[in-house]
Parts: structure tokens; sequence; C-alpha cells
């Protein structure tokens, strides 16, 4: 008689004492397609800039106003998703050491405590806005209004402090991920292995 094949075994069950993987309201999926077109955007522009430098010795002067544009606004879009997935940075030999109940309200505070920072970076950018509104900022490079950069500062930090709300409200658990993401817990359950 030959052993069963390991293979043609159905998946053992989920246990159900485990609290399932909460899930964000908001799917973390637009960050990470948001990510996804920043970086195209940026690579395409750095790599057009490059040939028509290397082609005709002049340059594209709105290259590097935009770039740098487009650097902080991909920063701001992962860390929203940092937050949602609750790998924001931290003292993980803090944050996930210790009994369970800390390490949540740890989660908890950390959650609040970026969510202020972001209510407050949301409400200041908005007079900043304001300001480049009413005195008529232009940009240094090309000369289009400053708001149009300035605009994504607080709709973004707004997008961040929701995204630390939702960590508030899961009790410091991050959204439930896909499975074959880095952040996923299957994951880092592997890299925390010996």
């Amino acid at each position: 008689m030959s052993a069963p094949d390991p293979s043609t075994r159905p998946p053992a069950a989920a246990d159900p004492s485990s609290p399932p993987a909460p899930q964000a309201r908001v799917p973390l999926a637009i960050e990470d397609w948001l990510t996804v077109i920043i970086m195209a955007l940026l690579a395409l522009i750095t790599f057009a800039n490059v040939l028509v430098r290397y082609f005709t010795d002049a340059s594209f002067a709105w290259t590097e106003e935009v770039s740098v544009f487009l650097m902080i606004l991909l920063a701001m879009v992962a860390s929203s998703a940092a937050v949602a997935r609750n790998r924001h940075i931290r003292i993980e030999f803090f944050a996930d050491s210790g009994p369970e109940k800390r390490q949540r309200a740890l989660a908890i505070l950390g959650a609040a405590l970026v969510a202020l920072l972001f209510i407050l970076m949301a409400v200041l950018s908005v007079r900043l806005v304001w300001d480049d509104i009413r005195y008529g900022e232009t940009s240094p490079g090309i000369g289009v209004p400053q708001w149009w950069y300035s605009i994504w500062l607080p709709i973004v930090s707004i997008a961040i402090a929701l995204r630390a709300i939702g960590l508030m409200l899961r009790g410091g658990r991050p959204a439930a991920d896909n499975p074959e993401m880095p952040s996923s817990p299957e994951i880092l359950d592997e890299e925390r292995a010996p």
C-alpha cells in the first residue's frame, strides 16, 4: 500500500477559536496601486530626462520639481499603507514583546499618537495651502501655482489619520493583508521563526 500523496490532502481547516483577521473598510490596494503609479511616473520622468540630456545636451526643466513632489507624495502614500498594516516605525523590542494585552495597548497608543500628529499636520497644511492661494505663490521651477503641490499634503495627512483611527478601532490589530505580501501575518511568522 502506498502512502497518500500530501498534495492531494484537503487543506487544514482554520482554527475556529482564533478571531479572523480584521478587514479594512477602505481596501489597502488603493495605497498599493498609488505607490505603483507614482513609482512608474518617477521612472518615466527620469528616463525621459536622461534620454533628452543624452541626445540633445539639454534637459527638461520641470523634471526635478515634479520628481521632488512625487517623492514626497510617495512617502506619504506609503506611510498610509504602513499605518493600516501596523508596520510604521517603532521600537520592536517594546512593541512586539511581552503579553499580548500590552502589545495591543502599545499599538493603540501608537495609532492614537499617529492620528493626532497627522490631524495636526492636516490642519496646519490647510493654512499653508490657503496662504499659497491667497498670496499667489508659484513654484520656483516652472511657475505653476504652488497650491497644485501643497494641496496634497492635507489630503494625504487626513488619509493617514483615518488609517490610524481605523487601526485604533481594530484594537491595534493590522488590517488583513494578502498572504503573499511581505507584511502578511504568515510572512511575519516565517521571519520570526528560529
